[in-house]
């Protein structure tokens, strides 16, 4: 009898982060978030434009992710673009401060996904791209694909 496959749903992707910004590294995060929140995110209704991660008093912080108010909610509902706090270890936020300090990097949330039960985010460490980057970018993606179509 064939096993099945578990899968992660990714709820949201932020598709125009890796077009605005190099990568460098990822780093997967517990969030914490109430009853109606998760309601909410799993129904999708969360959006990472515009967001971006930062370290306040030694904790790791999204800030700007939009999380829709539960349809069914009652007056106990959540704010739709509270502060969210990132669970990672204290060395990670550590490392993290001082790569965002020194460096001049910037914690941009990737994606939105469920992994055994618990929601996570995957932040990237990422570089801004320069306007001739994104367009080298675009160049060598139209490239690939043409190759694959022939």
């Amino acid at each position: 009898m064939p096993t099945e496959r578990k899968f992660n749903p990714v709820f949201a992707e932020n598709r125009k982060a890796r077009h605005d910004y190099a990568v460098l590294e990822t780093i997967e995060c517990g969030i914490v978030l109430t009853g109606t929140e998760v309601k909410s995110v799993r129904h999708g209704e969360v959006s990472l434009a515009g967001a971006y991660g930062a370290v306040l008093k030694d904790e790791l912080w999204l800030l700007g992710a939009d999380i829709a108010a539960y349809k069914f909610g009652n007056r106990f509902n959540h704010e739709p673009k509270s502060q969210r706090k990132l669970l990672v270890h204290a060395k990670e936020i550590r490392e993290l401060k001082m790569k965002t300090e020194t460096k001049g990097l910037t914690l941009v949330p990737l994606k939105v996904f469920l992994k055994h039960g618990k929601i996570k985010v995957e932040l990237g460490v990422c570089r801004g791209k320069q306007a001739h980057d994104k367009r080298d970018a675009l160049k060598a993606k139209a490239l690939r694909r043409d190759l694959e179509r022939a």
